[in-house]
């Protein structure tokens, strides 16, 4: 937040009134807004985090009290009234430049460390995959580690509003696909061992728009609350990120926990029927398939889902889309082959395309008309006030 925000007066509604302080005080010392179990597994971290370099909030310091606790400020704009989203990810503050990162709690013998260990270290503008900080072992837990990664948002928060948003996230996340791919890596799986091997285990299929994120800081710059995205990042005002459009955005695929590496020469064939994206339809606990086809259905039936479903206009992308979603595994193109095809799709869209605004189905002709004028007036306003 910047140093004027800072200062200026907090607004009515971050006070509660005579009558409800000690209702809400009654409540705080009841433990309403007390830690949960996960927060305090993160308290009892924090001085191990602090002498590593990492500042997590005041709510997980040992001997926290709610700062509102004695004061007439309402608890929901009090920062250490938020509690955490994730149980195994952590927002932190690197205390050499304050920048925020996420740290994520993972056993060390899962597949998830070697797997991001490996894609992080190849340096590649096609790597859309989370980069990896460190690695801290946990000083208390010896079956644990912490991984600590760059702290992202979801990338449809805030949503989509352009065509050329939609064009930049399909270029990214192909080029990722296309990368994980070429190095061997599906997205998603759970205990793999290839199908040649003795014992059969399990596979997923998991990319889905949960598990791709993006650096949206330069959309908020001044910041943003960790937890409360649409909030300051103490918590008091309401935030309004900048378009998209023109401004240096990166995807991320995240969250390997049950990713898989194959070997070269290693079967790809796995079984296995769990995951975010149910709908692929080769998904079997018995019949051995390919995942790399299934991440290319999964990707495929997010763009639908996404896009395609949801605006107008979109018919560039039903083409590719109709080829990822192949029920039959086989007739699906490999990654790379879809990824020449948008090229193709992109590069003959209209420059000027990528101005228009996206337009749901739900809208109707009148709203649609008086939105699109909207957009195209505050286009041309931008020009004067930017």
């Amino acid at each position: 937040m910047s140093a004027s925000a800072q200062h200026k007066p907090l607004p009515r509604y971050a006070y509660l009134t005579e009558e409800s302080i000690e209702r809400y005080t009654r409540s705080t010392l009841k433990g309403n807004y007390g830690l949960l179990p996960s927060e305090v597994w993160w308290m009892e971290r924090q001085p191990y985090l602090q002498e590593a370099g990492y500042v997590l909030r005041p709510r997980y310091w040992p001997n926290w009290r709610p700062s509102w606790l004695g004061t007439n400020r309402h608890p929901m704009y009090c920062e250490d009234s938020i509690m955490q989203a994730d149980y195994q990810v952590l927002d932190a503050r690197q205390s050499r430049d304050n920048n925020i990162v996420a740290i994520k709690t993972f056993r060390k013998d899962s597949q998830e460390l070697s797997i991001i260990r490996h894609l992080s270290s190849i340096h590649h503008h096609q790597n859309h995959t989370v980069p990896l900080f460190q690695v801290l072992d946990d000083p208390i837990d010896p079956e644990l580690s912490l991984m600590v990664m760059p702290y992202l948002r979801p990338c449809n928060d805030p949503e989509f509003t352009t065509v050329g948003d939609v064009v930049n996230f399909i270029n990214q996340t192909l080029e990722g696909l296309v990368f994980m791919h070429e190095h061997r890596v599906a997205h998603r799986s759970v205990n793999f061992v290839p199908y040649c091997a003795i014992h059969i285990m399990t596979i997923c299929s998991d990319i889905a728009v949960e598990n791709i994120m993006m650096d949206a800081e330069v959309l908020f710059p001044d910041g943003h609350h960790p937890v409360r995205l649409d909030y300051t990042p103490d918590a008091v005002y309401p935030v309004s990120p900048l378009p998209r459009a023109g401004h240096d955005i990166k995807y991320y695929y995240i969250d390997f926990g049950l990713a898989c590496r194959f070997q070269e020469g290693e079967s790809p064939y796995v079984v296995g029927d769990v995951g975010r994206d149910t709908e692929v339809p080769e998904l079997s606990s018995t019949v051995p398939y390919d995942p790399f086809k299934m991440d290319i259905f999964a990707l495929g039936n997010l763009y639908f889902k996404e896009f395609a479903q949801k605006y107008n206009d979109m018919q560039f992308l039903f083409p590719m889309i109709e080829r990822m979603k192949q029920r039959q595994p086989e007739l699906r193109p490999a990654a790379s082959d879809i990824h020449a095809q948008w090229i193709d799709i992109r590069d003959s869209l209209n420059k000027g395309s990528h101005r228009w605004r996206l337009s749901p189905r739900t809208d109707t002709a009148i709203g649609r008309m008086l939105n699109d004028t909207v957009a195209v007036a505050w286009d041309h306003l931008k020009k004067y006030v930017t």
